[in-house]
């Protein structure tokens, strides 16, 4: 299943408006075919497996991330029909990920495996949840994942006090950013980093050009051309095929996206400078007692990207 899930990471956000799920059909630990979702949603993880496998799937189990679809649609068939039709390569079980929060499958998509004589149970794992985090978050709380970035020194500046900001890290972290902007949907930033930096917000890495996600502007001005505006950050579950939104600043808006806790990962860039009297990386959250700040945030990751040191944090929920 952590294979499958890590599969299903190369979809995001390409696979947009549905979910990237992958499938892995495995026979006496040889892997005999591999599926995910394709661009643009479809076909899905299930029909681009068996699109491509025809041989004979005896005794095999097939792992996949999310729940199969049950429900039919004009782009496609329902996946657990797929599955289920799929002759000499249907598997004898299928392991799954997580259950589908869509009413029209979730629960259904399993049944139906069942009643068509196929073993079949879901697991609920770390790994597929994390692979599903844009379409669980938006299930649960109607809104996309939010992962805050911030570029800071070591003493946790963002800016000279002038506003200067190019460069705080390096062409390594910088190269690392324009990645994580090809993985989400959308990008926002506050407006007066808009005002002062005039940001791109695309991918400028050689082969991704065309990952640039949407752009976003917190502010109560007037949307620029090409630009989305949202005038509060509880907006964000109004935005049309976003599950992924990443977070770039400026300290403002960053806190204001703390204050209404609607950030779910934090990716921590430190330079190894110190700036001083300058412009902090954070402003207020309304953080009032000392003890509610701690639990809230676990480490899941730390490399060193050049010079900087890269880390990043995953926001604990009940």
């Amino acid at each position: 299943m952590e294979a499958a899930a890590r599969l299903a990471m190369r979809t995001r956000p390409a696979s947009s408006p549905n979910p990237g799920v992958a499938g892995i059909l495995v026979r006496d630990g040889v892997v005999l075919a591999r599926g995910w979702t394709q661009d643009g949603g479809r076909p899905h993880a299930e029909a681009h497996l068996f699109e491509n496998f025809k041989g004979d799937a005896k005794g095999a189990t097939l792992y996949v991330t999310l729940e199969p679809c049950a429900h039919e649609s004009p782009r496609g068939p329902a996946c657990a029909d797929v599955i289920a039709d799929a002759g000499t390569a249907r598997p004898a079980r299928i392991v799954i990920g997580q259950q589908d929060p869509d009413p029209r499958t979730a629960g259904k998509g399993i049944a139906r495996l069942k009643h068509a004589g196929i073993a079949a149970e879901i697991l609920g794992d770390a790994a597929s949840a994390t692979s599903l985090a844009g379409y669980l978050t938006k299930a649960a709380f109607g809104r996309p994942y939010v992962t805050l970035k911030l570029a800071v020194s070591l003493d946790g500046c963002i800016a000279l006090a002038d506003g200067s900001s190019q460069w705080i890290t390096g062409d390594t972290a910088r190269a690392h950013v324009h990645a994580q902007r090809a993985r989400n949907d959308a990008i926002l930033v506050g407006g007066g980093t808009w005002r002062a930096d005039k940001p791109r917000l695309d991918v400028r890495l050689p082969g991704l050009e065309d990952r640039s996600p949407k752009r976003i502007l917190l502010t109560r001005g007037v949307a620029p051309d090409g630009v989305t505006v949202i005038n509060r950050p509880e907006q964000i579950g109004d935005l049309d095929a976003v599950h992924y939104l990443y977070v770039e600043g400026g300290g403002g808006a960053a806190a204001s996206f703390l204050r209404e806790d609607l950030i779910d990962e934090l990716h921590i860039y430190r330079a190894p400078i110190i700036i001083g009297e300058g412009m902090r990386g954070i402003g207020d959250i309304g953080l009032t007692d000392l003890g509610s700040a701690h639990g809230r945030w676990h480490l899941t990751q730390r490399r060193q990207l050049g010079s900087d040191e890269f880390t990043a944090y995953l926001r604990t929920r009940n």
